[in-house]
């Protein structure tokens, strides 16, 4: 029953979010995309099905018309939201399993480890994102996988400084002195006692973070350092940079489909602030 109540307060507390709610319903639609839509699509977008440059609507079966190539800009931006949410979500769970792991060790045990695992961290961040995970992809064939790791190694730093934060608060409660009276082993100390009460601010970052992903991996992608074997709105969008003013839509619908996904992730992520909020929730009563 308690855990009932808890669970139907935080979807109320979450549904109060109107825009976090619209959020929600964009990425329940992309996620839709991304798992059935190639098999909704009438053709791969890697094919040269019509003439170079169809306006949209101009024919039937091409509602966002086509590239410079003949390519069906429908299918490219159907089978990108595939790949956008598969990196995305990859690396960040791989990010988070790196920071996660960092920051408690760093800071439960505090000391010198954790005088060294943050200087180990600061390399990292004292390098721009961005360019580190340009240099990353360039060096390595680009690939899905590259690109998932590279996005990963540039990503995970801001979540081992944040869970570090936390269990150095969180060690300290009585519940992990008693845990510790117990003869409960370090390890299970820190999975079944603290980091369950660390979870709130990690997931709140963990939905930042794949809007983050998605548009590193789009930058990527503009650049021609995205994987070559696989459409995504990256791409689409640096392959209309030098056809703008002839083929606007080339660059507008996969530009749009980057712009609602990650402003819906943004919005997820307030909501899931607000409901899990601990300091909100006790004003509300």
């Amino acid at each position: 029953m308690t855990t009932m109540k808890t669970n139907q307060s935080f979807w109320q507390r979450f549904c109060h979010n109107k825009a976090a709610v619209a959020g929600l319903a964009v990425m329940a639609a992309v996620g839709v995309l991304a798992i059935f839509g190639p098999l909704m699509a009438g053709n791969d977008p890697w094919d040269m099905v019509q003439q170079p440059f169809l306006h949209p609507m101009q024919e039937v079966g091409f509602a966002l018309g086509t590239d410079t190539m003949g390519r069906d800009i429908l299918a490219g931006v159907i089978h990108g939201a595939r790949v956008s949410l598969l990196i995305g979500l990859v690396s960040t769970l791989v990010s988070l399993l790196i920071g996660v792991t960092l920051g408690a060790v760093s800071g439960y045990f505090g000391g010198w480890i954790d005088a060294a695992l943050m200087r180990f961290t600061e390399i990292f961040q004292s390098v721009p994102s961005f360019a580190l995970a340009l240099v990353l992809v360039a060096i390595f064939e680009p690939s899905i996988l590259s690109i998932v790791v590279a996005i990963a190694i540039v990503s995970w730093p801001p979540v081992a400084r944040l869970v570090r934060s936390e269990f150095l608060t969180l060690r300290q409660r009585d519940f992990v002195a008693a845990a510790q009276l117990a003869g409960q082993s370090t390890l299970r100390i820190i999975v079944t006692q603290i980091l369950p009460n660390a979870m709130s601010p990690i997931v709140v970052m963990a939905s930042l973070m794949v809007a983050t992903a998605i548009l590193l991996e789009s930058s990527l992608s503009f650049l021609g350092l995205g994987d070559p074997n696989h459409m995504s709105w990256g791409y689409m969008v640096g392959s209309a940079r030098t056809v703008l003013r002839q083929a606007w839509w080339m660059a507008v619908f996969p530009g749009v489909a980057i712009l609602l996904t990650v402003l819906a992730l943004n919005m997820v992520g307030e909501g899931l602030n607000d409901a899990l909020n601990t300091r909100l929730r006790r004003k509300g009563r």
